[in-house]
C-alpha cells in the first residue's frame, strides 16, 4: 500500500488550500493518507546566523522525514502577494539546508486554490520552476479558482473542475505503478 502525504502551504486554520488538499487526498485509492498541518511544524524564521548558532530545528527534520517516508506528495499552495506564504517558504528554506533534494524524487500532485479567477497561478508557476530543482517529480498541476463558488460541503461542486481534479489524481496514482515496475 502506498503512503501519501498531503498538506497545504498555509498555516491558516480555515485554509481553503487545506480543504482542497484534503478532498484531493480522499480521491486517492488503496493508499494510506497522512494529512499534515504546517501548524504542527512551527519553525523560527530562517537565517544563516540562527543556523550557525542553533543548527537545524527538529520540526524541519520531522517534516523532511514525512516526505522521505512517503511514496507520493499532494500539496496545495496558498498564494500571498503572488508567491509562497511566509510559513511555507520558511519551511522550505530550513528543509533545503538539511537536504537540497527536499522532495527526494517523489511523485507530486501540485495544486493551488484561490478565491480569485487565476487560481493561485503565480505561486504555481514559481513552484513548477523551483520544485524540480529540489527533487520533486511533478506529475500534474491543478489550479482551482473561485474557491467559495466552486467548493462546498468538503467537495468540488463544479462538475467540470471536479472531473479535471479526478483525472489528475488518477494520473498521480498511475505514477506509482510506473515507479513500482521500475523497482523490480
Amino acid at each position: 500500500m502506498n503512503k501519501i502525504i498531503a498538506f497545504a502551504g498555509s498555516n491558516s486554520r480555515q485554509s481553503i488550500n487545506k480543504q482542497l488538499v484534503t478532498y484531493a487526498a480522499s480521491l486517492v485509492e488503496n493508499s494510506k493518507i497522512n494529512i499534515l498541518d504546517l501548524n504542527d511544524y512551527e519553525l523560527p524564521l530562517f537565517s544563516v546566523d540562527r543556523e550557525k548558532e542553533f543548527g537545524h530545528p527538529n520540526n524541519a527534520f520531522g517534516f523532511l522525514e514525512q516526505i522521505k517516508s512517503a511514496d507520493g506528495i499532494i500539496v496545495s499552495l496558498a498564494e500571498h502577494n503572488g508567491a509562497y506564504t511566509a510559513v511555507f517558504k520558511n519551511l522550505l528554506d530550513w528543509m533545503s539546508r538539511i537536504e537540497g533534494k527536499t522532495f527526494f524524487g517523489k511523485p507530486m500532485l501540485l495544486m493551488g486554490a484561490s478565491d480569485g479567477k487565476r487560481g493561485a497561478k503565480s505561486v504555481l508557476d514559481i513552484a513548477q520552476d523551483r520544485f524540480p530543482r529540489h527533487g520533486a517529480d511533478i506529475v500534474d498541476v491543478f489550479s482551482f479558482h473561485l474557491f467559495h463558488k466552486n467548493f462546498s460541503e468538503d467537495k468540488i461542486v463544479n462538475s467540470e473542475l471536479d472531473m479535471e481534479l479526478k483525472l489528475k489524481v488518477k494520473k498521480f496514482q498511475e505514477s506509482f505503478k510506473l515507479v513500482s515496475k521500475t523497482n523490480y
